[in-house]
């Protein structure tokens, strides 16, 4: 058996073993806040150039936004209970 051949036996780590509570940053997460606002507005900008993209007037917006905080309240808010 040569030297330079490891052994069957001992593990050879490829990367350094994960720390506790510690993930790997991949994607969006590695790049920088500069970088990862930069490829986000390309995609706001494509997305509004073939015609997909919408924007809210401010009508819209007040009435998706008094959906949303009617289903995030589980339903609109009811009268406290009459007590005797």
């Amino acid at each position: 058996m040569t030297e330079s051949a490891p052994d069957a036996r001992t593990k050879v780590a490829k990367r350094p073993a994960r720390r506790i509570g510690e993930k790997s940053r991949r994607g969006f997460a590695a790049m920088s806040p500069e970088q990862q606002r930069r490829i986000a507005s390309e995609g706001g900008r494509a997305s509004h150039e073939s015609g997909k993209g919408h924007r809210f007037s401010s009508d819209e917006a007040r009435a998706a936004g008094r959906i949303g905080g009617a289903i995030s309240r589980r339903g609109p808010k009811k009268p406290p209970a009459a007590t005797a």
